[in-house]
């Protein structure tokens, strides 16, 4: 019989541990997010184009192994649970790919810049699935309370926004400091110490946390049912459309952080100043989530009024810039930020409630399947962002660094690197916010499908 979760408090350690594991997340995807593009084009000197590519021929690989660690995670058994043990074992290795990913060699031929650029990235994005979907998996094992799991998902979001807003403020720094914006083995060095952050941060939470979850179905259920479980659960269809915008407008305009300061504003170490800007507003804007979910009792609609409100920021930014209009440009950026804090703690809170949903639809619970496709969905979103910005910045003539020496860009590139940073996430926002308004399981709803589940399983 599986142990009744529904009304269980966790205790401070458990939902800090938690939330620790986002730290280490973001030291490994956000710094890859931020900062790759970046690398691979104006250090590794390989040209956008082929970066494109890359990211868009990356994901056929994430189809395969998305589903594939999903349906590991959903078998594994052990003393340790189904999740944590990904987490104990994965974050060490993904750590050590991740210092791979960033060592830079602008000296070898196109070909083998290439080369090694698929093979280390496409080994960092499996260890990555390895250790981020068991972990976002981990938080419906842990409870069935939806308060409880709103503070789970809370903590990991405030957690996350402190650790980007970190990762932000210091990267540049500690570049410069260990050989310049545009040294191999600067990048190398913080790729090493955001691996070794990554690793220790999943070892804390896997030490600190349990799974007292257990699935109602311990029989291996076929692929072709696991996939129309997931078709019959409209919940989780509006939590993956917006799991795909979401990774789209994050990472896209993540991507063009450096591209905007350095040759926009003409100065990359605003970028710095920009980030220590919106860390109080990424903080106080991960809590926002829960008073818009107790005003509106649903956690979709929660996520699509802080998605609309985020795309209004993002619109007010466009007219001004760092250097010209400091104060109002930083001013709209912290509003943008503020609400995007709270669309991110809300938009991963919803993912743990549709696996119920599911259960009790279709008798099938199948958690890491399920959160497989959410993590497929948010790096295809991510692919097409980042791909879109580099299809883009070459067709209208971006000229990589010549010799380690930036080039001058023409008015087009400048025009595109600055609509990606405000109107066309803006827009996208938008769109997010539109298309979680058809997430319709509220918390009335929620406890009723908890309370027949029990009953079914006592």
């Amino acid at each position: 019989m599986a142990q009744d979760t529904s009304k269980e408090r966790l205790g401070f350690s458990t939902v800090l541990a938690y939330g620790f594991g986002d730290v280490g997340c973001n030291f490994s995807w956000m710094f890859v997010g931020n900062f790759l593009m970046f690398f691979y084009t104006d250090v590794f000197c390989i040209s956008m184009s082929a970066v494109a590519t890359l990211m868009l021929v990356s994901r056929v690989w994430d189809a395969v192994n998305d589903p594939l660690v999903g349906l590991l995670a959903d078998r594994t058994r052990t003393r340790w649970g189904r999740f944590r043990p990904w987490l104990a074992f994965g974050a060490p290795l993904t750590a050590v790919v991740l210092a791979f990913t960033f060592w830079a060699h602008p000296g070898w031929g196109d070909g083998a810049k290439i080369a090694y650029m698929y093979a280390t990235y496409s080994l960092l994005v499996l260890g990555y699935t390895c250790v981020n979907l068991p972990y976002g998996t981990l938080c419906g094992a842990m409870t069935q309370d939806i308060d409880e799991r709103a503070r789970l998902n809370t903590s990991r979001s405030l957690a996350a926004m402190i650790a980007i807003g970190v990762i932000n403020v210091i990267t540049l720094p500690l570049v410069n400091a260990f050989g310049g914006k545009t040294s191999a083995s600067a990048y190398l060095s913080v790729a090493m110490l955001y691996g070794a952050i990554f690793a220790a941060c999943h070892l804390f939470c896997f030490a600190k946390t349990r799974e007292t979850v257990a699935p109602a179905v311990r029989a291996k259920v076929p692929l072709g049912v696991q996939l129309k479980s997931v078709a019959r659960n409209p919940p989780y269809l509006a939590a993956l459309l917006g799991q795909f915008l979401f990774g789209a407008v994050l990472y896209g305009r993540n991507a063009d952080y450096i591209y905007y300061f350095k040759y926009v504003a003409g100065n990359e170490d605003l970028f710095t100043t920009f980030a220590l800007v919106i860390v109080l507003p990424s903080i106080f804007g991960a809590v926002l989530f829960r008073p818009v979910f107790a005003l509106t009792g649903n956690k979709g609609r929660a996520a699509a009024i802080l998605a609309f409100l985020t795309g209004l920021g993002m619109f007010a930014i466009y007219p001004f810039d760092p250097v010209g209009t400091p104060v109002m440009f930083y001013a709209t950026a912290a509003l943008a930020q503020f609400f995007f804090a709270g669309f991110n703690t809300a938009i991963y809170a919803i993912i743990p409630d549709c696996v119920e949903y599911g259960e009790w639809k279709t008798g099938v619970r199948n958690d890491g399947f399920q959160y497989s496709f959410i993590s497929f969905g948010n790096k295809m979103g991510m692919a097409l962002g980042t791909a879109g910005l580099a299809a883009a910045l070459s067709a209208v003539g971006y000229l990589e660094p010549v010799s380690g020496v930036a080039q001058a860009q023409n008015a087009s590139v400048v025009a595109v690197m600055r609509h990606a940073f405000t109107t066309i996430p803006g827009a996208l926002w938008l769109v997010t916010g539109f298309g979680l308004l058809f997430y319709r399981l509220d918390k009335k709803g929620y406890s009723r499908i908890i309370d027949e589940l029990e009953a079914k399983r006592k």
